[in-house]
C-alpha cells in the first residue's frame, strides 16, 4: 500500500513539473532594461500593448484575482463574438488601486481592431501606452501580504531615487496555478522621467 502511495504521489508530482515548464514559451511583452538598482529591481521601458481588462470587486489579490482571471480567461478561451481562442500571454496584470482592474496583454500580432468583441460585458479590449515600470521580481507564491512587503520595497527605492511614481502599483504574475517551480511574480508602478 505504501508503495502505491509513493508511487501516485510521484506521478501527481512529475506532472506538475512538467506543466510548470510546458508553459515557460508563453508570449511576453518586450521591454527594455532601462536600469537595474538591485539583482531584482529593474526600471523598464514597455511598449504599448492591447489587453483585455475587466474591472474587480476590490483591490485584494486574495478577494479579486481569481474572478478577474476567470473573466478574461473565458475571453481568449473562445467567449467573444466569433468564439475565437486567443494564445495566453503573461503576464497577467493586477492593477492595485481602489477602482482595481485584471488585464491579460494580447498576442503581440494583434491590433486591437483585430481583436473579436467579449461575449462577457465586463471585459474591454483597451490599448496601454507605452510606459516606464519600476519592477521588483520575486518568487514562489503571491498574497495580499507579500504583494504588500513588495510594494514597501519599491515605496523604499522610490524614495531613495528621488523618482516620481505615477498611478497605483501593480500586481503582474508569470504563471499558471499548477506551476510549482520557477514562479515568477512582480510588483511595479509607473515612474514618470
Amino acid at each position: 500500500m505504501t508503495y502505491i502511495f509513493i508511487g501516485l504521489f510521484s506521478i501527481v508530482i512529475l506532472f506538475f513539473v512538467v506543466m510548470s515548464f510546458r508553459y515557460q514559451n508563453i508570449e511576453s511583452p518586450d521591454y527594455v532594461v532601462l536600469k537595474k538598482y538591485d539583482k531584482n529591481i529593474e526600471l523598464r521601458q514597455y511598449p504599448q500593448m492591447v489587453v483585455a481588462k475587466t474591472s474587480l470587486k476590490d483591490k485584494s489579490f486574495d478577494n479579486s484575482g481569481s474572478d478577474g482571471f476567470r473573466s478574461i480567461a473565458g475571453y481568449i478561451f473562445g467567449g467573444n463574438e466569433k468564439a475565437e481562442k486567443i494564445a495566453m500571454t503573461s503576464p497577467v496584470v493586477m492593477e492595485l488601486s481602489d477602482s482595481a482592474t485584471m488585464y491579460f496583454v494580447m498576442p503581440s500580432k494583434y491590433k486591437k481592431s483585430e481583436l473579436p468583441n467579449p461575449s462577457n460585458k465586463n471585459v474591454e479590449i483597451q490599448e496601454e501606452a507605452s510606459k516606464v515600470l519600476l519592477v521588483v521580481r520575486y518568487g514562489g507564491f503571491s498574497n495580499d501580504e507579500r504583494i504588500e512587503s513588495h510594494t514597501e520595497v519599491l515605496r523604499q527605492i522610490i524614495q531613495k531615487h528621488h523618482l516620481k511614481a505615477s498611478g497605483s502599483f501593480m500586481y503582474m504574475g508569470y504563471n499558471a496555478p499548477w506551476d510549482i517551480i520557477n514562479r515568477r511574480n512582480e510588483v511595479a508602478v509607473e515612474i514618470i522621467q
